[in-house]
């Protein structure tokens, strides 16, 4: 029976994590359409790039904080610790935030002395960062309870609004950056607020638990390795469109990134499912020393991830003109020709975040900071070189060559196929206590 139940529970999770995927890769997808066909490349090109700013102040300032939660939350005895461990989560993704918001209002500043531009982009772009974190921090902590429908459904309402509001605004006032970013903070705030007051019934009640446990430095020892680390993914994710700006024009810029959001959403959301899916319940594993099972888990996530990837590139290489022409503009097409390197380079990437695992599940997050540093070194070298000599196609070209090199060093430093010294230390206890059984009987 606990087994039929674990079974129930693994489905039901599969379900709304696919649910909550497949509702907002879809949302993300149409919006994607009309705001190309209503904002020039070059538009589109300043919104990416402020975007991409964005992610750098949720994957450097919040997430590693985020990920520590989630790690640790299942070695929670009761209500209490989990109620602490939250609180110290959210207290901590807090105050790097507006850490964040500070700085990049200041460098706006300084960009916009330099090159006599307004400020008010970054201002705006500073605000959009806020509440992104804001809910990712919601979603992810439900994420980590293992309540994949009320994540699934502010994750769908938000990726819903955004483009809808977006939209709205740039027809109703013209094509403007600002118009664009307004428009997703907009939605955000709608969401964020409907979804607190959602679970406003329990955070008050947990409020009201003590703390029994300081987790403050648990989050920090766990978090401070990931900052550096989310950098480097940041750059490996991200960082190609801002060379493209430098050595070509934000219309190119806008370009490459239409294209990229298309690939990267399809293959990116498959591998978020299966992460949501997978994760929770291979680090509840690992938590209670249930190795064997772990062990389990673990490769048939790989399975997935592999043949999800080789499945996706497949279908790509055959469908990939229908597939410009049913979700970007026709000025948008020239983008087609990237888009298979940019498939291998996804899958790669996803590949390589499945085989790191075991690395966070036994907390050695220095050693995956080493394997993060290989992918961004061969990054820095490939990017620009590719870029200064073969243009968008040479972006495109370099997205498997670091995220390869990437995949293949945090392979071989995790070892997902070896048993860990602490699984085999398990294997001996359990058949030193059989053999024990068998002498007593």
């Amino acid at each position: 029976m606990p087994g039929l139940l674990k079974e129930r529970r693994l489905f039901s999770d599969a379900f709304w994590a696919l649910f909550g995927q497949l509702a907002s890769g879809i949302a993300l997808l149409a919006g994607t359409r009309v705001l190309t066909e209503l904002v020039s490349p070059d538009i589109y090109g300043q919104v990416a790039l402020l975007n991409g700013f964005v992610a750098l102040g949720v994957a450097v300032f919040s997430y590693p904080f985020i990920c520590a939660g989630m790690r640790i939350g299942p070695e929670c005895i009761n209500e209490e610790e989990r109620a602490g461990l939250y609180k110290v989560v959210a207290g901590l993704t807090a105050g790097s935030t507006a850490l964040a918001m500070i700085l990049l209002v200041l460098a706006g500043a300084v960009y916009g002395y330099i090159t006599h531009t307004d400020i008010w982009p970054f201002v705006l772009t500073g605000i959009l960062l806020a509440v992104t974190v804001r809910r990712e921090l919601g979603i992810q902590l439900l994420i980590g309870e293992r309540k994949q429908l009320g994540a699934s459904l502010w994750q769908t309402s938000d990726s819903i609004l955004r483009p809808l509001l977006a939209i709205s605004l740039v027809g109703f006032a013209g094509q403007k950056a600002e118009w664009v970013l307004l428009g997703y903070i907009a939605a955000s705030l709608v969401s964020n607020t409907v979804w607190s007051f959602v679970r406003g019934e329990k955070a008050d009640k947990m409020k009201r638990l003590g703390i029994t446990r300081n987790f403050r430095s648990d989050v920090w020892a766990y978090a401070l390795p990931l900052i550096p680390m989310e950098l480097i993914f940041w750059v490996n994710g991200l960082g190609d469109r801002y060379v493209i700006g430098y050595f070509m024009t934000p219309a190119e810029v806008g370009l490459y990134v239409a294209a990229y959001v298309i690939i990267n959403e399809a293959f990116n959301r498959s591998a978020m499912v299966l992460l949501r899916l997978f994760q929770p319940v291979y680090f509840q594993s690992c938590s209670l020393n249930r190795n064997n099972e772990g062990f389990r888990i673990l490769w048939i996530w790989i399975s997935c991830v592999f043949a999800v990837g080789l499945i996706g590139v497949s279908l790509l290489l055959i469908t990939r003109d229908w597939v410009a022409s049913m979700v970007l503009a026709k000025s948008y097409h020239s983008a087609v020709e990237l888009m298979p390197a940019m498939a291998i380079g996804c899958a790669l990437h996803a590949l390589g975040t499945v085989m790191a695992q075991p690395l966070l599940a036994n907390k050695r997050t220095q050693v995956l900071l080493a394997g993060r540093l290989c992918g961004v070194m061969t990054a820095a070298i490939s990017i620009p070189l590719m870029v200064k000599n073969f243009g968008l196609p040479g972006a495109a070209m370099a997205n498997p060559i670091y995220f390869g090199v990437e995949a293949l060093v945090l392979t071989m430093l995790a070892k997902p196929w070896r048993i860990s010294s602490g699984q085999q230390e398990a294997m001996g206890q359990a058949e030193q206590d059989g053999s024990n059984c068998k002498a007593t009987a």
